[in-house]
């Protein structure tokens, strides 16, 4: 695929399970005119995994395949939510769902074993795989969703040093040239605009809230 033809690489963080914008975000990945690829977070499954890590003296690499297991496990929930989300492992299923105007949710075990464009460490989250992905694709534009404030302004590496995404999504999206955002709490208009979906953030303007106070 080129960078034109390329589907959008759409990271959900698995934190957002805990909040309640994710049912406003599938609402709107669900709506998308704009043909999109979701890449999962690990969220609570991940944490299971660091807990095991830390407790069992696990190797990275073995921790790794495992953190990689609960982003499906995060992916086959968000496809559970929503019936227009449909799992996938391969690029050919990713084409293929695409082909049908559905979302696939990428799981990434499959194509990610091999890959020594990616480290097998806690260096690399589903940061840095949803880069990986978006190169994988020709050049995509890929943003992850965020449940905490994010500086439109920082760059990757300010946002790796502050912790808000992993060193390999900095070193891919630099390496490959690839368009990306980071979005946090808040910035659900920005992602449906990005999809071509009509949203309304439900906020009331400035003059509005004036109003209300003085009733």
């Amino acid at each position: 695929m080129s960078a034109a033809s390329s589907p959008l690489v759409v990271k959900l963080g698995g934190s957002l399970a805990e909040s309640k914008r994710l049912a406003t975000i599938l609402k709107i990945v669900g709506a998308s005119r704009q043909s999109c690829v979701i890449v999962p977070g690990g969220g609570a499954f991940a944490n299971a995994v660091r807990a095991a890590y830390k407790k069992h003296g696990l190797s990275q690499a073995v921790a790794h395949r495992m953190a990689l297991l609960a982003m499906h496990q995060t992916g086959m929930m968000l496809a559970g939510m929503h019936a227009r989300l449909v799992p996938v492992e391969t690029l050919a299923e990713m084409r293929r769902v695409l082909s049908e105007s559905r979302v696939p949710v990428w799981m990434p075990l499959k194509l990610t074993a091999a890959d020594a464009h990616v480290s097998a460490d806690w260096r690399t989250t589903s940061d840095g795989l949803a880069a990986r992905l978006a190169e994988r694709l020709g050049g995509a534009t890929v943003v992850l969703v965020k449940s905490c404030r994010v500086d439109r302004s920082a760059s990757a590496a300010r946002l790796v040093r502050s912790g808000v995404v992993d060193p390999t999504f900095a070193e891919i999206v630099a390496r490959a040239h690839l368009p990306w955002r980071v979005m946090g709490s808040g910035d659900e208009p920005e992602l449906a605009r990005l999809l071509g979906v009509l949203h309304r953030s439900g906020r009331r303007s400035p003059a509005k809230r004036a109003i209300a106070r003085r009733k």
